[in-house]
């Protein structure tokens, strides 16, 4: 998260989700709200679907106050068996000891989650800021002590238990950078079996590029791409789809303030990080924000984010026919203060929503033809 004053205005304008009309085709609940188990504020959504259709959230537990890394910070996650209709007691995956001398609260959070859909494992990836190692603190090298750390936590359990955290940072990040690490939200399992994070990095002048990470060994080992756009404009928080063809689609926020989300396209040729880029593109308005991107069972892409140039209002889901080329004029599902959101999809098509709200994270169930106006 990058701008934290944008985020304080959300927290004194609202508290609650505003929805466009009452709509009984939206099932709809508060999951976290500021002050809930003693925890100042919730932010960063990241949701999925296991193979066992168990719905799984993650999200920075931040202790003490609502500003990003470094800080008193933790992931939590819970889980759901009955489609969100209830949810299961909240678990921290993700903690360091907040009272390390020097570390700052040594937090972790903005997680991403992926499914293995060929293993059914789980993965978490965050960002861990030893000291201060975060967005603006960060320096070049790879240690805790010079660097933020790109940390991944398992689970084969279906979300139940979580490995201990581990720094993929030596593997993916040029020394000479000064921050490498993973879009937060969701990545993807693509059709081969890869596993892909969305990512991000701040080359050696602090100029931020949006990219991905890459497994072929089921999280074993990791590969990162070139940047999307190596120039002009900035790029960070990202989201990733593969398209029909195999190509991958990449949804990032623009750092240059343009009031439009930024697109580019990676072409595969061939396995692992084989393949470029193709020519960026400015699509669909956007107010410098995280948004969510999932690939529906039918093909279409689904797209969320706040409908407007400037400000972080009026939360939106659209569909594309045909792999991000178009895009329908959207549903509004919160016409209320609203910005960070996650889009995950369940195998019979219906579309589970985690997105920040006012002071809180809401959840929401809809189907594609809601979606569509249907």
């Amino acid at each position: 998260m990058k701008n934290p004053r944008l985020f304080l205005i959300l927290i004194v304008t609202a508290t609650a989700f505003s929805p466009a009309r009452a709509e009984p085709e939206v099932f709809r609940t508060v999951l976290r709200k500021s002050g809930d188990e003693g925890v100042h504020t919730y932010r960063i959504p990241g949701l999925a679907v296991t193979e066992k259709g168990t719905l799984v959230a993650v999200f920075d537990l931040r202790h003490t106050g609502g500003g990003d890394l470094p800080g008193d910070i933790d992931v939590g996650c819970l889980r759901s068996t009955d489609r969100g209709e209830a949810w299961g007691p909240m678990s921290r995956i993700l903690d360091y000891p907040a009272a390390e001398p020097g570390a700052r609260g040594n937090g972790v959070g903005d997680p991403a989650i992926l499914i293995d859909r060929e293993t059914g494992d789980i993965f978490v990836a965050a960002l861990w800021s030893k000291g201060n190692r975060g967005w603006h603190g960060s320096g070049p090298g790879l240690s805790p002590d010079e660097t933020g750390q790109l940390v991944i936590a398992r689970s084969r359990d279906d979300g139940l238990t979580w490995s201990e955290p581990v720094s993929i940072t030596p593997q993916i990040k040029d020394p000479a950078w000064r921050l490498c690490f993973q879009g937060p939200g969701t990545g993807i399992s693509l059709r081969d079996g890869t596993l892909v994070f969305p990512a991000q990095f701040k080359d050696a002048t602090n100029v931020p590029h949006a990219c991905f990470i890459m497994s072929a060994d089921h999280g074993e080992t990791w590969t990162i791409s070139p940047p999307a756009i190596p120039g002009a404009p900035p790029t960070s928080e990202a989201q990733i789809a593969e398209a029909g063809d195999g190509s991958l689609l990449l949804s990032m926020r623009d750092e240059s303030r343009s009031g439009q989300r930024v697109w580019a396209r990676w072409s595969r040729d061939g396995d692992g990080m084989k393949g470029k880029w193709r020519a960026p593109w400015h699509d669909l308005p956007d107010p410098t924000c995280m948004a969510g991107l999932v690939r529906h069972p039918t093909g279409a892409l689904l797209f969320s984010n706040p409908k407007s140039a400037k400000a972080r209002v009026g939360l939106t889901v659209r569909a594309s026919p045909d792999d991000g080329k178009t895009w329908s004029e959207g549903r509004l599902l919160d016409a209320g203060s609203s910005a960070y959101s996650c889009l995950a999809v369940w195998p019979d098509g219906e579309i589970g929503l985690l997105y920040e709200a006012g002071a809180g994270l809401v959840f929401a169930r809809f189907s594609l033809a809601w979606v569509l106006g249907k």
